[in-house]
C-alpha cells in the first residue's frame, strides 16, 4: 500500500514539475533569449562594417555642440555613410556576379545534354564520333571566343552596370554612319581578354557568354552527324565561334544596329531577345541547315524513287536523359540572362520557361495522336526542347498563359518543320536541329513581338517605357522582331553555306562512303564507342 502511495505521489510531483516549467517558459520574456530561431535578428550593420558601428555609437553619445565639433561629427557621419554604402554596393554586385557565374555553370552542363541527345538519336556505330564532336566543340569554341569572338561581340559593351560597370575598362564599337544614324557592326576591344580588360565583371560576362556561344556551335553537330569529318569540323568550330555567332550577337546584345532599331527608327525597343532564341538557337539552327544541305544526306536515307527511309537512333533512354539535362540547364540559360541576382523577375522567367517546355511536349504528343500516330519519345522530347527554344526570347516579357500558348505552338511547329525538311526538301537532319532550334528560334523572337505584355523592360536598348508586343498595342515592336529574324536567317545561311562550300574544297566535309557505312568510330577516332 505504501508503495502505491509512493508511486502516486511521484507522478503528482512529476506532473507539477512539468506544469511549473511550462509556466516559467510562458512567463519568461522572449526578449531575454540570446538565440535567434527565426533569423530576424541575424545580419545587421555590424556584419557590414564594425568601424561604422563604432562611429555611429560615438556620434550618438557626443554632447559637444560647438561648430568645430559638429563639423567633425558630420565628417565622421559622411565617412560612415560612404563606408556602409560601399559595403552594400559591393554585396549587391557580389550577388549579381555569383548568380551569373552559377547560371553559366548550369549552361555549361548543357553540353552533356546535347551530347546525349544527339548520340542517342544516331546510330551505335558512330557513338564515339558524335560524342567527340560534342566534347571538342566546348574546347574549340572557348578558345575561338577568347581569341576574337568575345571582342567582336561585346567589345562595345563591356561595362554592364549589374556586374559592376567595369571601371577603368574602355569599350569600343566599330560604327558606320548611314541615313543620318550610327550603325554598330562589331566590337573591337578585349581580344584575348588582355590586360586592359582585366576586370571581374568582364571575366564574368565572358564566361556566361562563352557557354551561350558553345550552345550555338554544338547544334550543327546533330544535323551533320554520322558523315562529318573531324578535321573539317574543327575548322568550322573556330569559324563560328570567332566570327559568325559574335557578329550577329553584337548586333542584338553588344550595342549593334539591330538593338538600335528603336532609338534610330522608333521601332519599339529594337530587336529584343532576352536569352537567345535568335542569337543562340536560330543562328545554330540555320547554320545546321546550311551544313546539312552542303554535306548531303546519309547513305540509304533517300531512295532513288524519292522514298524516305527512317534511320532510327540507337538509344532512346540516352536521348531522354539528355533532354532532361538540357531542361535543367535552361534554368541557367533564361533566368541567368538577367545578369542580376537581385532582379526578382527571375521567378517569372523560370516559371515561364517550365510552362513552355511542358506545353511543347504535350502539344507534340496530342498532335501525333490526332494525326493517328503513336507517341514517339524522340518527337515528344523535341517538342519539349522546341518549347524551351521558343520561350527563350520572350520569357521575361510575357504572362504564364502566353508562355503556354507559345510552347504549345512550338510543339506542333517542330513536327511540321521536321517533316517538311525531311520529306519535301530532302535535307537529312538526324536530330531535327533546324526544326527545334532554327524554326522555333524564329518563332520565339516573333512571339515576343506579339505577346510582350508591357510589365517589364523599361529602358531596354535605351528606349523609355516597357516592352509591348502587337497584342498589347505596339505593332512597331513586332516589325523590329521581323527585321531581326529575317536578318538572322539571311546572314547566317548565306555566310555558312559559302563557308561550307569553300571548306569542302580544301578539307572534305564528307567522310568516305565505306567509312560511313561501317561506322565513323574507328576511321575518325580510332576507338569504338561500345565494345561488345
Amino acid at each position: 500500500m505504501k508503495r502505491k502511495k509512493s508511486i502516486f505521489l511521484g507522478k503528482r510531483i512529476t506532473a507539477l514539475s512539468f506544469l511549473l516549467l511550462f509556466s516559467l517558459a510562458m512567463i519568461f520574456p522572449k526578449s531575454g533569449w540570446t538565440q535567434d530561431p527565426t533569423g530576424a535578428k541575424t545580419g545587421t550593420l555590424s556584419d557590414i562594417d564594425t568601424a561604422a558601428v563604432k562611429t555611429l555609437d560615438t556620434l550618438s553619445k557626443a554632447k559637444d555642440s560647438s561648430t568645430v565639433k559638429l563639423s567633425e561629427h558630420l565628417n565622421q557621419l559622411a565617412a560612415t555613410v560612404h563606408s556602409i554604402g560601399d559595403a552594400d554596393g559591393h554585396n549587391k554586385i557580389a550577388i549579381n556576379i555569383m548568380w551569373t557565374l552559377i547560371a553559366g555553370f548550369l549552361v555549361m552542363f548543357m553540353q552533356a545534354g546535347f551530347a546525349m541527345v544527339e548520340t542517342g538519336f544516331t546510330q551505335k556505330k558512330n557513338v564515339a564520333h558524335t560524342m567527340l564532336m560534342n566534347f571538342l566543340i566546348y574546347a574549340i569554341g572557348m578558345l575561338g571566343f577568347w581569341i576574337v569572338g568575345f571582342a567582336i561581340m561585346f567589345g562595345g559593351a563591356l561595362n554592364p552596370a549589374t556586374l559592376g560597370g567595369a571601371a577603368g575598362v574602355t569599350s569600343h564599337e566599330v560604327v558606320i554612319h548611314l541615313f543620318g544614324h550610327d550603325f554598330g557592326i562589331a566590337g573591337s576591344a578585349a581580344y584575348f581578354l588582355n590586360s586592359k580588360v582585366y576586370d571581374v565583371g568582364v571575366f564574368t560576362l565572358f564566361l556566361f557568354q562563352m557557354v551561350f556561344m558553345d550552345t550555338t556551335a554544338t547544334i550543327p553537330t546533330g544535323a551533320m552527324a554520322e558523315r562529318w569529318t573531324l578535321k573539317s569540323f574543327i575548322v568550322y568550330g573556330f569559324f563560328i565561334s570567332m566570327f559568325v555567332y559574335p557578329l550577329f550577337g553584337n548586333w542584338v546584345w553588344g550595342g549593334g544596329w539591330l538593338s538600335a532599331l528603336g532609338t534610330n527608327f522608333g521601332l519599339g525597343h529594337g530587336h529584343v531577345d532576352f536569352a537567345g532564341s535568335s542569337v543562340v538557337h536560330m543562328v545554330g539552327g540555320v547554320a545546321a541547315l546550311a551544313g546539312a544541305l552542303v554535306i548531303g544526306p546519309r547513305y540509304g536515307k533517300y531512295g532513288k524513287d524519292g522514298s524516305v527511309k527512317t534511320i532510327p537512333g540507337h538509344n532512346i533512354p540516352m536521348a531522354i536523359i539528355g533532354t532532361f539535362i538540357l531542361a535543367f540547364g535552361w534554368f541557367g540559360f533564361n533566368p541567368g540572362s538577367t545578369l542580376a541576382g537581385g532582379d526578382l523577375r527571375i521567378s517569372i522567367v523560370a516559371v515561364n520557361t517550365m510552362l513552355a517546355s511542358a506545353a511543347g511536349a504535350i502539344a507534340a504528343l496530342f498532335y501525333m495522336y490526332i494525326k493517328g500516330s503513336k507517341a514517339d519519345p524522340g518527337m515528344i522530347a523535341n517538342g519539349m526542347l522546341a518549347g524551351l527554344v521558343a520561350i527563350t526570347a520572350p520569357c521575361a516579357f510575357v504572362t504564364a498563359i502566353s508562355a503556354v500558348i507559345i510552347g504549345a505552338i512550338s510543339g506542333i511547329l517542330v513536327i511540321l518543320v521536321y517533316n517538311f525538311v525531311d520529306t519535301k526538301l530532302k535535307i537529312d537532319d538526324p536530330v531535327g536541329a533546324f526544326a527545334v532550334h532554327g524554326a522555333n528560334g524564329a518563332w520565339g523572337v516573333l512571339s515576343l513581338g506579339l505577346f510582350a505584355d508591357g510589365s517589364y523592360g523599361d529602358g531596354w536598348n535605351g528606349v523609355p517605357g516597357t516592352v509591348k508586343g502587337l497584342f498589347y498595342g505596339d505593332y512597331k515592336q513586332f516589325i523590329a522582331q521581323c527585321i531581326g529574324t529575317i536578318t538572322c536567317f539571311v546572314f547566317v545561311f548565306v555566310t555558312m553555306y559559302i563557308f561550307f562550300k569553300v571548306l569542302n574544297k580544301i578539307i572534305p566535309l564528307r567522310s568516305k562512303e565505306a567509312d560511313e557505312i561501317a561506322g565513323l568510330d574507328i576511321p575518325e577516332t580510332g576507338v569504338l564507342g561500345y565494345v561488345d
